[in-house]
């Protein structure tokens, strides 16, 4: 699904009309009743709702909306920021279809009026400004999205919170409405997927436009769930069908992070799982998990896998009737490993995943890393990436998108660079940004399961692996999210995420009429 841009957005409705013939006034009535629909499923006992409307589209938006709401037997305050007069168009039409007299305020009348309605709400709705805004904020919006922002009551942005730019990147826009949940049309616009607008839901509706009208320029598509991970399996199934991941890490002190990588590479629905690790970490490792199957390694003095463990001869043999590799949960840092190790992953003809360890082998050599000869997947954190590139961080996270495209179409692979909406690149030139998860996932483990979670994907599917890395994404975050059933942000640790994944499949498989790009902590 591709992220488009408020200009992108006017020419799909554009499009929409005049190419494929649904009427604007529909487009609008199906919006308007998408957000009534929402509001009655996530807050099935709210009585009294309020409904901040603009002039222009998101106004008329928010009159359907309240419209629909009348009908639905609630009680609706419909405020207006402006003159009956001063709406026209589509927005005109659906306020003379109002049954109820909206509430007229001005600048001077606002603070009163609005604040005593907002202490009376059980809901509000922000539908002064949408995707068509530009900057400045007129005084009287300013002072409706101030009172909205202090409201006790839970508050619904209509396609976008009022006073953010969609087409802006930035975390935080501090003059935004800050929503509790926001319900958008057709596309995700690049402010809802990269801003911090809302910690609540961000639904996608289908209003009516056909797929052939959504097209953008911004070369980002939201990372949806594949449609594999709704498919059941046959009844006949045996184990050899999805595959056989092998897990190379671990080193003295960080016998978890090996384990904690097979456990989601099993939980995730591999067939089966070897984790090679230092002989004196291999009665630990076997010991966390009965269907666990282990190799034992050669370790140096420290504790950590020998250069020898490494070799041709050794390591080549491990990789027989296997289907993809994991290198580097835990694998320590060893001087005397860096060239072994190097020599292993351009010699493995198999799909290979590189996390942790096994990326800082290649600080400042990242010519070294190529995918032509078969599937590379690394998953570098920000600061991994920045030592890949003998960069700052600072310098990573400020160009975060061309860093994560032109480094994988560089060396024809996919780059999963976390952080803050994961992005997806592959050698095509393709972004994917990931909108699951929390931050929870901000303890140590995190990756160490979602590089397990990638791996058992591509084993299961070895001929899909831009799906298979991206519905593993995908799901890491649900599952943190789903997580926070029984956790908090705080409490959370990496083996809750595991715990949570049949929760996330189970969301997953669930038929809804809106596209979750954000579920929030609420599941309905």
């Amino acid at each position: 699904m591709n992220v488009v841009s408020s200009a992108e957005m006017r020419e799909i409705d554009r499009r929409t009309t005049s190419r494929y013939g649904v009427p604007s006034l529909t487009l609008m009535e199906n919006a308007g009743s998408a957000v009534a629909r929402f509001v009655v499923r996530r807050y099935p006992d709210a009585r009294r709702i309020t409904v901040v409307c603009g002039k222009g589209n998101n106004g008329g938006d928010g009159f359907v909306a309240a419209r629909k709401l009348h009908e639905a037997g609630r009680e609706v305050r419909v405020v207006l920021l402006t003159s009956v007069e001063e709406v026209k168009g589509d927005a005109g039409e659906n306020l003379s279809r109002l049954p109820i007299t909206p509430i007229l305020l001005n600048s001077g009348s606002i603070i009163p009026s609005l604040e005593t309605l907002l202490s009376s709400s059980d809901v509000a709705l922000d539908a002064i400004f949408g995707t068509g805004f530009h900057p400045p904020l007129p005084e009287i919006a300013t002072k409706a999205i101030q009172l909205l922002n202090a409201a006790h009551c839970p508050v619904i942005s209509v396609d976008l919170p009022s006073g953010a730019d969609a087409d802006s990147f930035a975390l935080d826009q501090p003059h935004a409405c800050r929503s509790d949940a926001i319900v958008t049309f057709t596309a995700p616009k690049p402010a809802i997927v990269f801003g911090t607008l809302t910690r609540g839901a961000i639904a996608l509706a289908d209003i009516g436009s056909p797929k052939q009208a959504i097209a953008s320029q911004l070369g980002l598509s939201w990372n949806s769930p594949p449609a594999f991970l709704q498919e059941e399996r046959p009844l006949n199934s045996n184990k050899g069908l999805y595959g056989h991941a092998l897990i190379i890490g671990g080193s003295r002190g960080k016998s978890g992070a090996p384990s904690m990588a097979s456990m989601a590479a099993l939980r995730i629905g591999a067939g089966l799982v070897t984790c090679a690790i230092p002989s004196g970490i291999l009665p630990i490792v076997a010991g966390s998990m009965p269907e666990l199957m282990t190799e034992q390694l050669d370790e140096n003095a420290a504790g950590a896998l020998s250069a020898s463990a490494f070799d041709a001869a050794k390591a080549m043999p491990l990789l027989e009737r296997k289907n993809v590799v994991a290198l580097g949960p835990g694998l320590g840092h060893s001087p005397e490993t860096r060239q072994s190790i190097q020599a292993f992953v351009k010699q493995c003809p198999l799909p290979l995943v590189i996390d942790a360890d096994g990326l800082n082998v290649f600080a400042g050599e990242s010519h070294l890393l190529d995918g032509s000869a078969r599937p590379l997947v690394l998953t570098p954190h920000p600061g991994e990436m920045a030592r890949l590139l003998g960069k700052s961080v600072a310098e990573i996270e400020a160009g975060r998108i061309n860093i994560a495209r032109e480094f994988a179409r560089k060396h024809h692979l996919i780059l999963v660079l976390k952080g803050w909406r994961t992005l997806i690149a592959d050698a095509d030139g393709q972004i994917f940004v990931n909108s699951t998860g929390n931050p929870g996932l901000a303890k140590g483990g995190s990756g160490d399961v979602l590089t397990g979670m990638i791996a058992g994907m591509i084993a299961q599917s070895p001929k899909q692996i831009l799906d298979c890395v991206r519905a593993a994404v995908y799901l890491h975050g649900l599952a943190a999210d789903c997580a926070l059933r029984h956790q908090t942000e705080r409490t959370m640790i990496a083996s809750d995420v595991i715990s949570a994944f049949p929760d996330a499949l189970r969301t997953i498989s669930t038929e809804d009429e809106f596209t979750w790009i954000q579920r929030g902590a609420e599941y309905s």
